[in-house]
């Protein structure tokens, strides 16, 4: 294809000679300059319109803009809705945990008080009126702060119930042979080889040689020696100046400096020492002083059973 340019300012014609594909690339170059100053004039009208209120214009825009405030403010509403919601479940479970927070502040000593919701906070979540925003984050501070508040008083309750347990631990609450049945019991009573009164300051469990002797509690190993009168003998010291005592054994499995936990095997029975017959000789002193065993062995009982009792009466914690 050939184009004549003339003029008459021009001495010469001007010819240009474009292929089809050249021609159509040119006219789409046009089109597309055409299109983009078609919308910059567009805008820019639209802009003006816009600015100074054009009658027309103004209303298309204001219809524009109404529906998508409208969008917004349904999207925005059922998502409150939504987490309203779930805040409401979350309190629910709080409530929960409150409830058995307090069950359980009796066993660590701990005020129930502390577990309870402080005044101008907590309430219903979800309420008649439409919430707002701002509502929503006020109830996510407030349970946030609620649930900081809870969390330090489990800690401690959790630290107090340890302390417990450990001192539980170290006390000497569990029967040093299993099912041991006391033979002689603390106090007075006829010496078997002098056969005068005499104060017997622990228990005896008979059992025949070899059956194994726990400790009681836990503690330090201080003595293992073979004792003219305890024979091979063992003594824990758990602190706070209390003692264990283990005499007559056949064989010791512990020595001075050892760490024991309660209930681990420390020796066997036997009838070394001053003794009539196999059986383990258990003593329990207080800064030196004998004190009856059996003290001390039923208070462990009791303890295990309140325990289990408190376990039962705990309350399971399901979600809503």
């Amino acid at each position: 294809m050939q184009v004549i340019i003339t003029d008459s300012r021009l001495t010469r014609s001007v010819a240009i000679r474009m292929t089809g594909w050249q021609l159509a690339g040119a006219l789409s170059g046009l089109l597309l300059v055409l299109l983009m100053v078609t919308a910059g004039l567009y805008h820019l009208i639209f802009v003006k319109a816009v600015r100074e209120d054009w009658p027309v214009f103004g209303s298309v825009v204001r219809f524009v803009a109404k529906d998508q405030i409208e969008q917004r403010d349904r999207f925005t509403r059922e998502n409150i809705d939504v987490l309203a919601k779930k805040l409401g479940e979350m309190q629910a479970k709080m409530t929960q945990i409150e409830s058995l927070g307090e069950r359980l502040s009796g066993l660590a000593g701990v005020d129930p008080a502390l577990l309870r919701s402080k005044p101008g906070r907590g309430g219903a979540l979800i309420e008649s009126r439409a919430m707002t925003v701002a509502d929503l984050q006020a109830m996510v501070d407030d349970l946030d702060h609620a649930a900081v508040e809870r969390a330090d008083v489990l800690t401690l309750m959790e630290t107090r119930l340890f302390d417990q347990k450990m001192k539980q631990m170290m006390l000497p609450t569990q029967a040093p042979v299993e099912g041991g049945v006391v033979g002689s019991g603390f106090g007075w009573r006829i010496d078997p080889f002098a056969g005068t009164s005499a104060m017997h300051e622990g228990l005896d469990f008979p059992a025949a040689v070899g059956t194994p002797i726990y400790a009681a509690a836990g503690g330090v190993v201080v003595v293992q020696q073979a004792h003219p009168n305890y024979g091979n003998m063992v003594e824990i010291d758990h602190g706070n100046d209390l003692l264990t005592r283990y005499g007559h054994a056949s064989r010791v499995f512990v020595k001075s400096g050892d760490v024991v936990k309660r209930g681990q095997k420390i020796a066997e029975i036997g009838t070394t020492g001053r003794s009539t017959g196999p059986h383990l000789h258990f003593e329990v002193r207080v800064r030196g002083v004998a004190q009856d065993p059996q003290k001390f062995l039923k208070s462990g009982g009791e303890s295990q059973a309140a325990s289990r009792g408190a376990m039962a009466a705990a309350p399971t914690i399901r979600n809503p």
